[in-house]
């Protein structure tokens, strides 16, 4: 991935920096329901960043990440960078964690999921995807992230 869209993607992605790693979640079963819809949205918006329409992935997205960056700049920005990983070989999730709270954000309901990935030109990676509850309670991708 560029420096550039790596730049890019920190403009709406700096609550996720501050995390090299995510602690268990301590608030066990209570926020467990959060985490499973939280997931599937993420999984669901993967798919179409995989699948290369960006458009789309940006039309998915919630409100906080389309307050925070035009359709153009998303597509201009990640397709390039995507498209350089190459193909994805394998994503599993190393850790959700419901959060209220994240520097940079507005206070609400967030779960931040950790992916270790693999590409077909990146052998090792960490993506960060945060869904947030949207205004119309549903969850949406609010933040994405690929170290």
């Amino acid at each position: 991935m560029s420096k550039t869209a790596i730049t890019f993607a920190s403009i709406f992605l700096l609550l996720i920096c501050g995390f090299v790693s995510i602690d268990a979640d301590a608030a066990g079963v209570s926020h467990a329901a959060a985490k499973a819809s939280a997931t599937k949205a993420a999984t669901a918006w993967l798919k179409l960043i995989d699948a290369g329409d960006y458009a789309a992935s940006w039309n998915a997205a919630g409100s906080y990440f389309k307050e925070h960056v035009t359709e153009d700049q998303w597509t201009q920005k990640v397709g390039p960078a995507r498209r350089s990983l190459g193909a994805v070989v394998s994503r599993k999730i190393k850790i959700a964690k419901y959060m209220t709270t994240l520097p940079g954000a507005p206070d609400g309901q967030y779960v931040v999921i950790q992916y270790q990935s693999s590409f077909e030109h990146k052998k090792s990676a960490v993506e960060t995807v945060t869904p947030m509850l949207d205004k119309d309670g549903q969850w949406r991708v609010s933040g994405y992230y690929i170290r």
